[in-house]
């Protein structure tokens, strides 16, 4: 028996082929009698779609890319699962670009995406983009393009945050609660959204409990390893030494725990840890790590549901969607005691 196609549930049905495709896709412009005739019509032709053939029709590769920073971040390998979770049942492979940091890479990377190899991108910016011009070239190319996590505030394109200020805000708030007084605060780089809001909170818990804001306890870690470790010994052996520490991203905390081991400090009695971190070993750490989780997974899942609601056509997605997801404090003893 031949294979039946669109052309003949088409003419079964009285109706164009173009109405019976998008009724097939589901699409918003297709009534929703319509489209339950088409469904049944094809259960009972056992219609079976050619997804080569109507990628090679719509020129679509099937294929998107998700660009991020680096790997050694949790954050980024939970979001991964969560954004192919989303491509694999939409019949999709996902190809992911390693930036490592570097603007010149992700320059690279989105020249190379403009030949069409894929159908969409979702990004997440390396800690020195300041100028976005590249990833602007591939939405003149028509190429979607969702953000999550580092995001350009100024580049109107969907984006899938969390609540960075009010979590910094708490985490902060946490340390003072457990008695610190001279927290520090690290960071990486200034460039990116993410940093901003996250210092912010630190400030804002900092005014509230009314303890004083030293600019010598925010360390700007966005050097190499080696620099951001000197300079984390530096302040731990100064006269000014922390009694509490924020740690923006979870390396940062790793490496607070290297210092103080090197300098006989104990966590948390000499001082209290806390950072963002989606570390699946957090509570195997020696104390364990108290952190703020942030739902990487639900945020790579947003992201690509984005992304496809934008290929698919099937909602109207305004070019400056949002959504903020709330990470969560989860105690352990590196701020306990």
């Amino acid at each position: 028996m031949n294979a039946v196609n669109l052309k003949q549930l088409a003419q079964e049905l009285n109706l164009s082929v173009s109405t019976v495709s998008r009724a097939l896709r589901d699409s918003w412009e297709i009534s929703t009698p319509t489209k339950q005739r088409v469904f049944d019509l094809a259960k009972r032709m056992n219609f079976q779609p050619n997804p080569y053939a109507s990628s090679l029709r719509k020129h679509r590769s099937r294929t998107i890319a998700v660009v991020i920073p680096e790997v050694a971040n949790n954050f980024f390998a939970l979001a991964i699962k969560g954004i192919e979770t989303v491509a694999r049942e939409k019949g999709y492979h996902v190809l992911i670009y390693l930036t490592n940091e570097e603007v010149a890479e992700e320059m690279a990377v989105a020249s190379s995406l403009q030949n069409g190899r894929v159908d969409g991108v979702i990004v997440s910016l390396c800690g020195s983009t300041q100028d976005t011009r590249h990833l602007m070239e591939l939405q003149q190319r028509n190429i979607p393009l969702v953000f999550f996590d580092r995001v350009a505030d100024n580049f109107i394109a969907p984006k899938v945050t969390t609540n960075d200020c009010e979590s910094g805000y708490v985490a902060t708030e946490h340390l003072v609660q457990a008695g610190c007084r001279r927290i520090a605060h690290l960071t990486i780089s200034m460039s990116l959204s993410i940093s901003h809001r996250r210092q912010e909170g630190y400030v804002n818990a900092l005014r509230r409990w009314e303890l004083p804001e030293d600019p010598g306890m925010v360390v700007h870690c966005d050097g190499g390893e080696e620099e951001t470790y000197r300079m984390l010994k530096e302040l731990f052996m100064s006269d000014r030494r922390p009694d509490g520490v924020f740690a923006s991203v979870e390396k940062l905390a790793v490496m607070t725990y290297h210092v103080c081991r090197e300098l006989g400090l104990r966590i948390p009695e000499d001082v209290k840890v806390i950072s963002f971190s989606n570390l699946v070993t957090a509570s195997l750490l020696n104390p364990s790590l108290t952190t703020i989780a942030q739902p990487a997974y639900d945020m790579g899942k947003e992201a690509a549901t984005m992304l496809f609601r934008r290929l698919e056509k099937k909602y109207i997605v305004l070019p400056d969607d949002q959504v903020m997801l709330p990470a969560k404090l989860e105690v352990r003893n590196s701020t306990m005691g």
